[in-house]
């Protein structure tokens, strides 16, 4: 079944702005509860958009755009979104929840007795600014990269860590529980780093950079694990599955390589290829680099964007897409964290929303997910178990 177009959002067009204030949207994010979609629309702008729980709405806005022509941005609550004047053109974009204040509790976030969401973005100057969502108020701006803030990281737990990827080719880790504190520089790329991904369960942190190997480090220590090799170009977007078990990598070659982090060995390599024989094969590299690679919140799917105008779908078993859809200019794709639709974002500040596979997981495959997610491929493999299982659970039966 073929993604269909659900609603696209479209950015203001202010007629006073920076020429310097691009209008990309390189960055896309769901809040982990997904009531809350952020979008990088250009000219130093975020827009919040508080998000419909269910699809009906996204039909909705759809059928108004089917009959009456363009759908503004307004079309998902309306009366509710916000605006995040960021003085910087945007490039990366995450979410995070602060936990509950107490009685005493000085930290400006919430009030006594209520969690409260956070958005840091990743800004052109080098800062990192954090807001709290729901008034809009700047809660942090952290000072120390030294060029574009490209991609963002929160740790999954919710213990207010914070990764930044940065074209001064470094990473550094913030702790917002102790003041926005910088607690660790990474250094090992010799190019700007692109992306920055930390394992569900906050283990490991994958960076990537204009550089055929991506990294992998240890959320604990902070130091190097592993250099991961096996692309014939720059790595730019990564990204782990929803247990940790696997990785995928994906490159300007035109592949995305699916990993085991734990042993650093190539599972599988999905290779984009034009879908037409009439298009010419000697510009296939060009033509089908790679922008961004996302896991499905169940870990079945992939979704990919490439430079030949397309949104592909993969299935975790088969090396051939599913399903396709024709975009133009894309540059990210995040999946919505209950399933059933993708966000894309586009060189022309646009964000478009797609639907996704819905699919059961089998007993099998929940039962995989769950010992993976506490158990390391290593742990797996001392098991006293037949072999076929083992294979079964560190995904080598593909």
């Amino acid at each position: 079944e073929e993604p269909v177009l659900l609603a696209e959002l479209k950015p203001g067009r202010p007629q006073r702005y920076d020429w310097k204030s691009s209008c990309e949207t390189w960055s896309v994010a769901f809040s982990p509860d997904g009531a809350w979609f952020a979008w990088s629309q250009g000219h130093c702008v975020v827009k919040l958009i508080p998000w419909p729980l269910e699809e009906a709405e996204l039909c909705k806005a759809s059928e108004r755009k089917s009959r009456g022509g363009k759908t503004e941005a307004r079309s998902c609550g309306a009366a509710k979104e916000k605006t995040l004047e960021c003085g910087q053109i945007v490039w990366g974009l995450a979410f995070s929840s602060w936990p509950e204040a107490e009685v005493g509790d000085t930290e400006p976030a919430c009030a006594v007795g209520l969690p409260c969401l956070i958005l840091a973005t990743g800004l052109n100057d080098g800062q990192i600014k954090v807001w709290e969502v729901q008034t809009g108020h700047l809660l942090f701006s952290l000072l120390g990269h030294q060029d574009v803030v490209r991609d963002l990281s929160f740790a999954p737990n919710g213990s207010l860590i914070l990764v930044s990827a940065s074209r001064d080719k470094t990473l550094r880790v913030w702790d917002l529980s102790r003041d926005g504190r910088q607690v660790q520089v990474l250094s090992g790329h010799v190019q700007w780093v692109y992306c920055c991904s930390i394992s569900p369960d906050c283990s490991m942190l994958c960076s990537a950079a204009g550089e055929k190997s991506a990294l992998l480090w240890s959320m604990r220590s902070y130091t190097l694990i592993r250099r991961l090799e096996g692309h014939q170009s720059s790595v730019v977007s990564c990204d782990f599955s929803p247990d940790s078990a696997l990785l995928v990598t994906a490159s300007y070659d035109a592949c995305v390589i699916m990993w085991d982090p734990y042993t650093g060995e190539q599972l599988r390599t999905l290779r984009h290829v034009p879908l037409h024989s009439a298009v010419d094969y000697s510009s296939e590299v060009h033509t089908s680099s790679l922008r961004s690679v996302c896991f499905s919140p169940e870990g079945l799917y992939l979704a990919t964007v490439a430079d030949d105008r397309l949104l592909r779908i993969w299935a975790l078993e088969l090396r051939s897409p599913v399903a396709f859809a024709p975009m133009t200019n894309g540059l990210c794709c995040m999946y919505f964290p209950h399933g059933g639709f993708i966000a894309t974002g586009t060189r022309d500040g646009h964000v478009q929303f797609w639907t996704a596979p819905r699919v059961l997981s089998s007993l099998k495959h929940l039962c995989r997910k769950a010992l993976r997610t506490f158990l390391t491929t290593y742990q797996v493999l001392a098991l006293p178990i037949p072999r076929k299982l083992k294979e079964f659970l560190t995904y080598r039966t593909f």
